[in-house]
């Protein structure tokens, strides 16, 4: 079967919020083998609305709305889906009782408009919402299936989740399953081609690259009748990918991040570790620091920015700053060993580069950055070259230190 999205709402087509719906759903809609080729936005407009539930009706199966069930004025989708779909519009007894409790219990004042919340396309399936006073609906009409969803995400996910993901379950009793296969040390285009046989031959099930900042994820989906069927076939090809990629490969988790495989890394192998930053400013601590339970292992971030911080907090020589200059592999070794010893920590992973969007020489270029791991007095250092925007540099800056040192742990512990 084939679905469609289409989001409401003006302030969407302005960008005043970001549309995380769409992307929750599309994903949704992938799980349960739904095959999705037209995704809108619409703003509050009932003629434009109208034409394209209309267009949508020739085209898809399923046609799924979220937003514009709200009680003011410019909140016509029902409106208008009941239009398109033949319904006439009355009062659902069950949804009136249950915003009239979900008012009361926060103590606010009901208002006429509220009570358009309760009117329902006849014959429809209600979606009662215990988190709103929005209830969503399905309608059904000459093969056509048509649900509204309220567009706050706290609202739609759970009653998508609880409700619709069931009944469109039913329908499609196919499922789509996937696991992400996550890398840090290669880049996309490397990554490609040493699956280029496995996309090139693909059928059932399909491997596809995604470049992230400072990753690459793998991501193989099957379909099958089940989702045990389908991960029966995605496991021979996850099982090939390790054997090609080996400890490239840092987690198959989706919930995991590179940040907190090396905390895995860290408390396997009973080991601390700080941070010593110039142009990153904290970016790396802070990644470091969204780890669950890292207070156990990460000792102290310094953010030396000025060349007199990096001699007085990190023991970076004078003469060193003076012949090499900030961003250099000198400078960067002398920070890591200086701030593993300041902290008393195994291992510190330092930063030193030049951001922009000023700064940069024809030697020294804007985007060259210098990265050293210092792990109980071995040190490895990288050199890296980035293009951009200073906010990308220190993103990649961050993403290729957070890899230098699952990197060191792997090879020096």
């Amino acid at each position: 079967m084939t679905v469609e999205l289409i989001c409401v709402g003006t302030e969407l087509l302005l960008g005043n919020i970001v549309n995380t719906n769409a992307a929750f759903l599309s994903e949704q809609c992938a799980m349960l083998g739904l095959s999705m080729y037209y995704q809108s936005v619409v703003g509050d407009n009932p003629g434009r609305l109208r034409g394209l539930l209309e267009a949508a009706k020739e085209r898809s199966d399923i046609i799924i709305l979220s937003g514009g069930l709200g009680p003011t004025q410019d909140d016509l989708t029902k409106e208008t889906a009941a239009l398109v779909m033949g319904k006439m519009l009355v009062e659902d007894s069950r949804a009136r009782e249950e915003i009239e409790r979900f008012m009361s219990k926060r103590g606010r004042e009901i208002t006429e408009n509220n009570w358009k919340q309760a009117m329902v396309p006849k014959g429809c399936k209600v979606l009662y919402n215990p988190n709103g006073t929005a209830p969503g609906m399905i309608m059904e009409e000459g093969g056509t299936y048509m649900i509204l969803l309220p567009g706050p995400p706290n609202e739609l996910v759970p009653m998508f989740q609880e409700q619709v993901y069931p009944y469109l379950h039913s329908l499609q009793p196919e499922v789509i399953c996937s696991k992400m296969v996550k890398l840090c040390g290669i880049g996309e285009s490397s990554a490609e081609t040493q699956i280029l046989d496995l996309i090139e031959s693909q059928q059932n099930p399909t491997v596809a690259p995604y470049a992230k900042t400072g990753e690459v994820h793998l991501r193989i989906t099957a379909k099958a009748e089940s989702e045990a069927a389908a991960y029966a076939l995605i496991e021979p090809v996850e099982e090939e990918l390790h054997k090609r990629f080996g400890s490239l490969i840092y987690t198959d988790d989706p919930k995991v991040t590179l940040e907190m495989a090396i905390g895995e890394l860290l408390a396997k192998r009973q080991l601390t570790v700080t941070t010593a930053e110039s142009c990153t400013g904290g970016l790396l601590a802070g990644r470091l620091v969204n780890v669950p339970g890292i207070s156990e292992h990460f000792k102290e971030g310094h953010i030396t920015y000025s060349n007199e911080a990096k001699e007085r907090i990190l023991g970076v020589s004078h003469s060193t700053l003076e012949q090499y200059g900030a961003v250099s592999p000198q400078t960067a070794e002398e920070m890591a060993k200086g701030g593993a010893k300041a902290a008393g920590a195994d291992i510190c992973v330092a930063v030193t580069g030049i951001a922009g969007p000023d700064g940069g020489t024809e030697d020294k270029p804007v985007g060259l950055v210098y990265i050293s791991c210092c792990c109980m007095g071995k040190v490895l250092t990288q050199k890296n070259l980035y293009t951009g925007g200073r906010g990308k540099i220190r993103e990649y800056s961050v993403a290729s230190a957070l890899t230098l040192l699952r990197q060191a742990i792997l090879e020096l512990f």
